[in-house]
């Protein structure tokens, strides 16, 4: 578990030497969660190579084990997990603690629902602070009964069905966690699970089911959006997982690369998900030199490697339709906005709100105190260019976001003044060996 009292700030400063070198990235964050949850209901067992080892995804190994699985680690990225069945979990002794992962709460409220057993879920002070109603409420359907704080927070409880009915529902607003969540408790329901999304969003849970011998059905909707179906109950084979590293944390080198002078940067073993390459799509819109290199499938996920040389950035209007395949990345993507020329309008950004914090207004403030101008319609984000003239010297309130403290960090590269950043701890949530990573390319991170 995260110990949010230990705080680490950290100042950065303009760095005057270029990036250079050839990296990996951890594993991806969200198939990471999903092999150690899908392995775990799986009959049988289990291998999975290249597994992000960082704290959100260690919370859920713990929750399987807790639910009677037998996640085992072999050795850096090396897993083995011994299954029980869908249906199979067993009641846990004691509460399951998520930590800072909106993705393990979201996704086991799933499982657990349609299990017939009590369990009870909390997490860190920032999760704790995320609402949980955009899943409990199509859950409910299923049978299962949830009991959280006002608003619909952790510490919640679950009394899950062994009797789980089967979920038609449209979501409200594109959430690929959300989908996730009602398809898992489809796993163990009589009948056909249903969920229309309105964007397609990242479909990690469909190919990893379909990996493990389920049979999913996506039709695409006239309107636009996708629909997802499954029959239940099914039954998951032992898989062997080679998870690829993972795009969004692949994402803020690249910014670091293409905004640094001189600079020119490999990352190996990238996922290439259509639906979380969006960043990637951005940052060639506004003139990167990004290259994508030895291309491949692995695991049923298609693989590549980046390349990327510094260059002159321009601004761009991306619209919200993008904004599901690069959820994660906008933090990043806005430092990039603020050293580019020209001013970049980024829309419906509303599913930023309710991430580890709110990063919407957090990205504002973040820019804002090193002297960048940016506007706010709505849900859409206006930033104006500075043309590589950050002026910096703020300080930024990362919320115990890991994504805005690193995003912070690169802002901190290309700043003229140095940026404070309140604390950096939460960065290993996601990305252990991030600041070792950046300073083997030459950061020179002080810490």
């Amino acid at each position: 578990m995260t110990n949010s009292s230990v705080i680490k700030p950290l100042t950065v400063s303009f760095l005057q030497t270029p990036l250079k070198g050839k990296i990996n990235v951890p594993g991806d964050k969200s198939i990471s969660h999903r092999a150690l949850m899908f392995a775990a209901l799986a009959t049988g067992e289990s291998h999975i190579t290249g597994l992000l080892e960082g704290e959100d995804v260690m919370q859920t190994a713990a929750a399987m084990q807790a639910l009677g699985a037998q996640p085992k680690r072999i050795a850096e990225g090396e897993w083995h997990v011994v299954g029980k069945g869908i249906g199979q979990l067993t009641e846990p002794e004691n509460v399951l603690d998520m930590g800072n992962s909106g993705t393990s709460a979201r996704l086991l409220s799933g499982i657990l629902a349609s299990h017939g057993f009590l369990s009870i879920m909390t997490g860190d002070g920032s999760l704790r602070k995320r609402p949980m109603k955009r899943v409990t409420v199509p859950l409910s359907e299923t049978g299962a009964q949830f009991a959280t704080r006002e608003g619909g927070k952790l510490p919640m409880a679950i009394i899950g069905t062994a009797n789980a009915k089967p979920v038609t529902y449209r979501l409200p607003v594109a959430s690929a966690q959300v989908k996730s969540s009602i398809l898992l408790a489809g796993l163990n329901a009589h009948g056909v699970t249903c969920v229309e999304e309105p964007v397609a969003t990242r479909d990690h849970t469909e190919n990893m089911l379909r990996h493990f011998g389920v049979e999913v059905h996506v039709e695409d909707l006239p309107e636009g959006g996708k629909k997802i179906s499954l029959k239940g109950p099914v039954t998951l084979q032992g898989k062997d997982i080679n998870v690829p590293g993972d795009p969004s944390s692949a994402t803020f080198m690249l910014v670091a690369a293409a905004m640094i002078k001189g600079s020119e940067v490999c990352i190996e073993n990238v996922g290439l998900n259509p639906l979380r390459t969006g960043a990637f799509d951005v940052l060639k819109w506004m003139g990167a030199d990004l290259q994508i290199l030895n291309e491949r499938i692995e695991g049923g996920e298609p693989v590549g490697d980046l390349m990327i040389k510094a260059g002159a950035l321009k601004a761009v209007d991306v619209p919200a339709a993008h904004a599901p395949s690069m959820i994660d990345e906008y933090p990043i993507l806005s430092i990039a906005a603020a050293y580019a020329t020209g001013v970049t309008r980024f829309r419906g950004l509303e599913e930023l709100r309710v991430k580890e914090s709110d990063r919407f207004t957090s990205i504002v403030e973040m820019l804002r105190s090193n002297g960048v101008q940016v506007d706010v319609e709505g849900d859409d984000l206006i930033i104006h260019g500075t043309a590589g003239n950050i002026s910096g010297g703020g300080e930024v309130e990362t919320h115990m976001d890991h994504r805005l403290a690193m995003s912070a960090s690169i802002l901190g590269l290309v700043a003229q003044k140095g940026v404070k950043v309140d604390d950096v701890t939460f960065i290993r949530t996601s990305f252990p060996n991030y600041f070792p990573l950046m300073n083997a390319l030459g950061a020179k991170f002080d810490l």
